[in-house]
């Protein structure tokens, strides 16, 4: 009974402690942990790709040696994502040789044309479409913007993928006539997030152009969102938060105000309240995306509040969130352990 009671006070502790304070070692070095354990974890493994004979059956990590552990594809690309930004931040990390080491033998030239050649192969080149397209995204500005010889190589490894899915999302959003207001996976307000932060990195004027259009295009016209019907079940992204963190970075500070009272206008209220989503069962790989969203909503409403003097009361409900979540992102279950360090690492960024 005293040890329960007392690991009960420790996460209250956690809780509380973990947002009213910027990321610190301790902090990172719990989250690092995370995808270290599983970088190199093969099974259970979900892949996801299209099989165009009996020849295709083979293991993860022949089909994706850089991205194989994890549980998916897209989970392991985001946990490489993570070890980079916390070494940049915190190069005396516990784990820190640990990291390298994946980094270094994940991210081979060699590994990268294996993955760069899987999304050739037929019925294949819309895998990951565009969730892990964006996070390969992410990761390459993560190493890009990190002045170390390991980031330098491995950012030159990556990059031919990265040129490779630039192209996909342009070819894509051609193509695309309606946005995907989903809140899992294939939303598409969040997979133009990424692309669009490397676009204007990258000085690619032809992704960041055709981004904007389509962002115009799809949200432009959106009026008195329905928050109400927030979440759904499964939900790891808000459809309206995602949108609105989306056209924060496409329109201009003064349009961005103007379509956002239009949008969600409840926002402007100082009493406006958002309930964190609720887990009931963390061991279910689908419910368990609601921690994902408490993360998420996080980020995109801390940004939100940075907007406009009148938004700041929005950092007090993103704390909310994290402090619903936070305290179980570890020593928990595989199916919420495999990924949700990244989501909560961003949002406690985010707030820097």
């Amino acid at each position: 009974m005293k040890k329960i009671r007392f690991l009960l006070f420790a996460a209250i502790l956690w809780n509380s402690a973990v947002y009213s304070q910027s990321l610190t070692l301790e902090q990172a070095n719990r989250l690092v942990a995370l995808p270290l354990k599983c970088a190199d974890q093969e099974y259970p493994n979900k892949l996801g790709q299209v099989l165009d004979s009996k020849e295709d059956l083979k293991n993860p990590q022949e089909l994706h040696p850089a991205f194989y552990g994890c549980f998916d594809w897209h989970s392991a690309v985001h946990g490489h994502w993570l070890m980079v930004a916390l070494l940049k931040k915190y190069p005396e990390i516990a784990k820190a040789a640990e990291a390298r080491k994946v980094l270094e033998s994940h991210l081979s030239a060699e590994n990268i044309q294996k993955e760069l050649s899987f999304f050739d192969t037929k019925n294949n080149a819309s895998f990951e479409r565009t969730y892990g397209w964006a996070w390969i995204l992410k990761l390459q500005m993560e190493l890009d913007s990190w002045n170390d010889p390991l980031a330098k190589s491995c950012a030159e490894n990556l990059r031919p993928l990265s040129n490779k899915l630039c192209g996909s999302y342009y070819s894509f959003l051609g193509k695309l006539a309606y946005p995907i207001r989903t809140g899992e996976h294939v939303n598409s307000a969040f997979g133009l997030t990424f692309a669009y932060d490397y676009a204007v990195t990258q000085n690619n004027d032809s992704l960041k152009l055709i981004i904007e259009t389509k962002s115009r295009e799809f949200y432009g016209n959106d009026t008195k969102y329905p928050l109400r019907f927030e979440p759904s079940g499964y939900d790891f992204l808000s459809p309206a938060f995602e949108e609105a963190d989306l056209m924060r970075r496409v329109l201009s500070p003064n349009e961005f105000q103007v379509w956002l009272k239009k949008f969600l206008p409840e926002l402007y209220s100082k009493k406006f309240t958002l309930e964190p989503g609720k887990i009931l069962d963390r061991t279910d790989g689908k419910l368990v995306h609601l921690d994902g969203l408490n993360f998420s909503r996080a980020w995109c409403l801390i940004e939100l509040s940075r907007t406009n003097p009148k938004l700041t009361h929005l950092e007090k409900v993103a704390e909310q969130h994290i402090n619903a979540s936070i305290g179980n992102i570890v020593d928990g279950d595989y199916m919420g352990e495999h990924w949700l360090a990244s989501f909560a690492l961003l949002s406690l960024l985010t707030k820097q």
